[in-house]
């Protein structure tokens, strides 16, 4: 239980704001004030711009079913953070609800729908206890959340208890295997700065995860490939994972200063479907 409200705190004063620093709304030159219109517009900008190869006439519309949860079907955000996600939902027609365990991103989020003229159920929850019925809910999903759970397991649980049968579910976690969390941190600061001598793997990976620049959050784990599609098939019956390397580009320039930036997009793509730090776990309830 301490280990949530040190998740909880840590979200609520470092939230999801896409800065160049994490949880600050400065980006450049222009800072903005949170809460405000020219905020909310200025993280979704920032939100897809780091996904832009996701994107169709519609934000996130190759991976997202819009057209198939529309029509005030019932869809369920886990971790709605700054609220752009349950956005795009609401406005493709569904009835969204979209909750978060801290308050910070529940404020933002009603903001958000207040701005925009759109309405949704928004609410503080623990994914691990979620308040609502069983099979509530045609479409269940995270984004980037739920690696942050002490207990992934029964977060998991949860998201498809609230699942109608049948219904959908796409989830994102974080990749072990990604070259970001084997390069970066484990060999970058694991090995070479040494920190894996008074870190252990989970320890490294909250240090080095969201927030880095700021000692890290407090609980971070990624995944493979082989043990979420595991865990969702106590589920379902059609999991699939996609592997997605939206950052590639930034991390090849770090990796090979100037032959990065000039890699054949045949090869970036490559090493984006096999190595990319994001898994984006999708099927039906069965």
């Amino acid at each position: 239980m301490s280990e949530n409200i040190d998740i909880k705190k840590w979200w609520a004063e470092n939230p999801m704001t896409y800065g160049d620093i994490h949880g600050k709304t400065k980006y450049a030159n222009e800072s903005y004030d949170i809460g405000t219109p020219d905020f909310l517009h200025k993280v979704d900008q920032q939100f897809y711009k780091w996904n832009m190869p996701l994107h169709g006439d519609r934000p996130f519309e190759k991976i997202f079913p819009y057209d198939k949860y529309s029509d005030s079907a019932k869809v369920l955000e886990i971790g709605c953070g700054m609220g752009t996600m349950a956005m795009n939902s609401a406005l493709a027609g569904a009835c969204v609800t979209a909750v978060d365990l801290n308050p910070t991103s529940i404020e933002q989020t009603k903001k958000r729908f207040e701005f925009s003229g759109l309405e949704a159920d928004i609410r503080i929850e623990d994914a691990n206890c979620l308040s609502f019925d069983d099979d509530s809910f045609d479409y269940v999903y995270s984004w980037g959340v739920l690696h942050h759970s002490p207990n992934l397991g029964k977060s998991i649980s949860e998201m498809f208890r609230v699942c109608r049968p049948g219904g959908g579910f796409g989830i994102m976690l974080y990749n072990r295997n990604s070259l970001w969390h084997r390069y970066m941190t484990e060999y970058i600061e694991g090995f070479l700065h040494r920190e894996n001598e008074f870190l252990d793997p989970l320890q490294l990976a909250s240090r080095y995860g969201d927030g880095y620049r700021e000692e890290g959050n407090p609980h971070t784990w990624p995944v493979t490939k082989k043990e979420i599609n595991s865990m969702l098939s106590e589920y379902s019956g059609d999991v699939d994972t996609d592997i997605l390397g939206t950052e590639l580009d930034g991390l090849f320039d770090m990796m090979l200063p100037g032959i990065g930036m000039i890699l054949p997009v045949f090869i970036k793509k490559s090493w984006a479907r096999r190595f990319g730090w994001s898994l984006w776990s999708y099927g039906h309830k069965e």
